[in-house]
């Protein structure tokens, strides 16, 4: 009877404290949440003003530069118009000191390029060399500059890529107009200076179409075509995101999947609108850094108060010891189980690298349809050097017939190579690459195509770039590519009464080699470079050629198109990176 009553004591003063406990604990976790939610709310309202502020105030000085540099460029047109060494120029059709002229100008008033077009529209000097001798007849600067007596401003899309700003104005004498000066703004180190904050920009001119902006992508859309370019996944992720987030920030938009904020300002130019995307990145950082703090510190006061009640369970250590000799037993079981199965996956990848190599091995039946095919062009240009040898000898011109021989000498060369490409294929190495030259690999392809060439009585258009056109890569795969090229602009005009092929070479951000010819054109585009697609005749191509090239440039980092030209016939492109000066000294 004692010890009922004993039990029922000591449960009466254990009962309260308990729950004594329990509502402090829930007190303390209620208070922490609310603490956390009203600081995040202030927090968060205050640094995303302060963030809009900043974003405003970089506006603002960003369309301040590109209004200062478009006024700066507006005045230049009239000063040269009135230049009396173009003037001279422009009416004694002497423009040997012109471009020496304009380019000691177009450092000092930093504008991109200058040039000097006669009353034809024919450029007659230009601080870019390239441009002497082009027409412009029909462009807008040129047309609106003479119907206009004032400074006429062009934008016009590039190419590739992008858009081009002008002034130009035209050039009066005593006997009327003489010609017209542009002056080429140089908007694009705007473009280049914002690509180095994280804020994304861009600017747009009065019918709401995007000039300027941090994403090439971006340029020529609406700016509701650009922000809608978001991948469907960033959009669901966003989705999801929203959901669970207690702290959403409401979004200007949304760019990439992320909520930005968006600011605007009006460029005080041909009604121009600048935008900048703001991320809350930043914002959430500091709201972060300050509710760590706060969770941190009632971190430290639940955990002081789970130590004072873990003092209670002192007693049950008795029965965690035996379960924790348990758990050791089995998590020695279980670190043994790990050791076999790391040795096992060891075993595994060097059994998935044999089988690789076996399947790359097995591969190489497959390449014997290839590699014939890209020896039975040198076979081809071998015989017809033979023929032409023994021509020469029966004209008792042996020294002619030796040069021949060399040729027939590089071809087996060529051979050699390309067998051991072969070779270098079903081992386990990587290919050596080295600079290339293109123009002198093109020189090469030439050299090997010339015979037929000169058979089917093909004339061949060559536009090549004054200096060295350097890539890294194979030069052996390099030229298999061009003469694949144009052996096949070569099978495309074999039926064409005036047979021709334009081959140009340029070199800028990319090297770009361009092959076109005049003949029927493509008719499958889209099945073009699959294997063993070809549209010759049986016995004449097996349909690799096209789908090893595109294998080759892949491989070099570069990329192989094709498509019809507006005139006829077929238009293939090979692009590969530029090897800058740098890397070349590197390499």
């Amino acid at each position: 009877m004692r010890e009922l009553v004993t039990t029922e004591t000591e449960r009466r003063r254990e009962g309260p404290l308990g729950w004594r406990v329990r509502l402090a604990l829930v007190a303390l976790v209620a208070l922490a949440v609310g603490v956390v939610w009203i600081t995040n709310s202030f927090l968060t309202e205050r640094f995303t003003e302060t963030t809009r502020n900043r974003a405003e105030v970089r506006l603002a000085l960003y369309s301040g530069n590109l209004v200062s540099e478009l006024r700066r460029n507006a005045i230049v047109p009239q000063l040269l118009a009135r230049d009396p060494t173009l003037i001279g120029a422009l009416n004694s059709s002497d423009y040997s000191q012109s471009t020496q002229r304009l380019m000691s100008f177009v450092d000092e008033i930093g504008a991109a390029s200058l040039m000097l077009l006669d009353r034809e529209g024919r450029a007659v000097a230009a601080t870019d060399r390239n441009r002497l001798g082009s027409s412009h007849r029909s462009e807008p600067y040129y047309v609106e500059a003479l119907r206009s007596s004032n400074t006429v401003f062009t934008t016009l899309p590039r190419e590739a890529g992008g858009y081009r700003f002008t002034y130009s104005r035209r050039v009066e004498g005593q006997a009327g107009t003489l010609g017209v000066i542009l002056v080429e703004v140089d908007l694009a180190k705007f473009e280049r200076a914002w690509a180095g904050i994280s804020d994304a920009v861009l600017v747009t001119d009065s019918e709401g179409t995007i000039i300027l902006s941090t994403e090439p992508r971006w340029r020529g859309l609406t700016e509701a075509a650009a922000l809608e370019r978001e991948p469907p996944m960033n959009a669901i992720e966003r989705a999801l995101q929203e959901a669970v987030d207690w702290a959403t920030i409401p979004a200007d938009a949304y760019l990439e999947g992320q909520a930005v904020m968006r600011m605007e300002t009006r460029i005080p130019f041909r009604g121009w609108r600048m935008a900048s995307f703001t991320t809350y990145a930043s914002v959430r950082d500091q709201v972060n850094a300050v509710l760590a703090l706060e969770i941190m510190g009632f971190a430290i006061l639940l955990a002081g108060a789970f130590y004072l009640l873990s003092r209670k369970t002192a007693l049950r250590m008795a029965l965690f010891q035996r379960e924790s000799a348990e758990l050791r037993e089995l998590n020695a079981r279980l670190q043994r189980e790990i050791a076999e199965r790391e040795r096992m996956q060891q075993t595994l990848a060097v059994a998935e690298q044999s089988l690789a190599q076996s399947s790359k091995l097995a591969v190489l039946g497959e390449m014997s349809a290839a590699v014939s095919h890209e020896l039975n062009q040198p076979l081809a240009a071998m015989k017809t050097y033979l023929a032409g040898a023994r021509l020469l000898l029966r004209r008792n011109r042996p020294e002619e017939a030796l040069t021949a021989f060399h040729r027939i000498d590089g071809l087996i060369e060529r051979m050699g190579a390309i067998t051991r490409q072969l070779k270098s294929y079903a081992g386990k190495g990587a290919d050596q690459l080295a600079p290339v030259d293109l123009a002198d690999a093109l020189t090469s392809a030439l050299s090997m195509m010339e015979p037929q060439l000169r058979q089917g009585k093909v004339r061949i258009n060559r536009v090549l770039p004054e200096g060295p056109v350097m890539v890294m890569g194979d030069r052996v795969r390099i030229e298999q590519v061009m003469v694949n090229l144009i052996r096949n602009a070569f099978d495309a005009v074999k039926n064409v009464p005036s047979p021709e092929i334009d081959i140009i070479l340029a070199r800028g951000e990319t090297a770009v080699l361009t092959v076109r010819d005049n003949g029927d054109g493509i008719e499958d585009l889209n099945a073009l470079f699959e294997p063993f697609y070809t549209t010759k005749q049986p016995g004449e191509g097996v349909g690799l050629g096209l789908a090893i090239s595109s294998g080759i440039v892949s491989d070099l980092g570069g990329r192989l198109t094709a498509r019809n030209a507006e005139g006829g016939g077929a238009v293939f492109e090979m692009q590969l990176p530029i090897l800058g000066e740098e890397t070349r000294a590197a390499e």
